[in-house]
């Protein structure tokens, strides 16, 4: 086995998926928590070839990149030979009912599934549990009154599950062969075969899309606040975004930072009021109204600020920040799917109305991918009920 090393932090769901990835393999990893030994933080960024954001992998001391890469790596089938790991499980695996994705959709199908003796297999997908996992505190959840934190809404809902006889299984789904029943799907280097599938892979964080926004990514432009805003203590960050999830993100980060600029393209916040009242009432948060930004600047090593313009006047400043969180919504997890099933114009799977049922039989979906308008984990886990109703109704029918 190759040497693994791996510099994370506590709370960084990112450092954790990336850790499960090399759990999954049998790999064994050193790992650095650079919050727990900041002295390190500087080592890290040394040896990851400038970036500051974590987790940082280094396979015998040359650095891969972050969580991404590392699953970039195991897409193309190459991580195994860095690792100097030889594949031998090549059996298939077969269940009445696969679940891919284990957000609240996944676990909730994975409940009513396995308490109609269907034996559900759940197919974890990259980033177990789902976006909660990025959440420090689920406040809308009914049942917890005093809020919880995502992780741990999401770890009891596995915990139900499991009770259940529902197998969770870690990996991240390649490949689908939905043409004839069993249905074929491969995981990383294991075969799967099911009658029924529920798809509930979520969806995962949108970036701007611009080239300078790329070229700085992971040196001072992230999407996740509780992972990376440890290294911007005592600076200056913007947040981009006017949803739920760039207000939690702005309020976040001010526990690290001296000033947080919220860059909002309208004039009034999208959020929940009581995320709104919390960051309006913020001395650390300045919101920049009716602002894009129109460029990432740095000196080719890192950012080093932003330049932002005026969506109504056209006219352009620079806004001195050394980090930019990218908070501006959400794509499904869908392009697997793509030419299969079919999606609306911004891929996200059509049911049939009044069902979860795909255009394949078979085949059904819930959560996110498939939800453009609520998007939240309470509608989430109720479409995950009706979606494993459906699959059990289904395959009645086939007997």
């Amino acid at each position: 086995m190759s040497k693994v090393v791996v510099y994370s932090k506590d709370y960084c769901p990112f450092c954790y998926r990336a850790k499960q990835l090399l759990e999954s393999k049998g790999v064994e990893y050193e790992e650095i928590e650079i919050d727990v030994y900041p002295e390190k933080r500087e080592e890290m960024i040394e040896k990851a070839e400038g970036r500051k954001t974590v987790p940082q992998i280094l396979i015998d001391d040359v650095p891969i990149g972050g969580c991404d890469d590392l699953y970039e790596l195991d897409r193309q089938g190459t991580l195994d030979e860095m690792l100097n790991r030889k594949n031998s499980d090549k059996k298939v695996i077969h269940r009445k009912v696969i679940i891919l994705g284990s957000g609240p959709a996944g676990y909730t199908a994975a409940i009513y599934a396995a308490r109609a003796n269907l034996s559900p297999l759940i197919i974890s997908g990259s980033q177990k549990g789902g976006q909660l996992t990025t959440t420090t505190e689920v406040e809308n959840f009914p049942g917890f009154p005093d809020g919880v934190d995502g992780n741990e809404l999401v770890s009891r809902m596995e915990q139900q599950a499991v009770r259940f006889q529902t197998e969770v299984k870690f990996g991240e789904v390649s490949k689908v062969d939905l043409s004839k029943r069993p249905f074929t799907l491969l995981a990383g280097s294991g075969t799967f075969t099911c009658d029924a599938l529920i798809i509930a892979t979520g969806a995962s964080a949108r970036y701007l899309g611009m080239e300078s926004e790329t070229k700085y990514k992971n040196r001072g432009v992230s999407a996740c606040a509780t992972c990376d805003g440890f290294f911007f203590k005592n600076q200056k960050v913007a947040v981009v975004g006017g949803g739920d999830t760039a207000l939690e993100e702005a309020s976040f980060l001010t526990n690290f930072c001296d000033q947080v600029y919220l860059i909002h393209r309208r004039d009034e916040l999208r959020g929940s009021k009581a995320m709104q009242s919390r960051v309006l009432n913020n001395d650390k948060i300045t919101i920049k109204w009716n602002a894009v930004v129109d460029e990432v600047l740095g000196d080719g090593e890192s950012l080093t600020g932003l330049r932002i313009k005026d969506v109504k006047s056209g006219d352009k400043s620079d806004l001195d920040v050394r980090g930019l969180f990218v908070a501006i919504g959400h794509k499904p997890n869908t392009s697997i799917f793509k030419g299969i099933l079919d999606m609306d114009d911004k891929q996200y799977l059509i049911t049939k109305p009044g069902s979860t049922a795909l255009n394949i039989p078979g085949v059904f979906a819930c959560g996110d991918v498939i939800d453009s308008n609520y998007r939240q984990a309470v509608t989430a886990a109720g479409s995950g009920c009706m979606a494993a109703i459906d699959a059990e109704r289904w395959l009645t029918e086939q007997t």
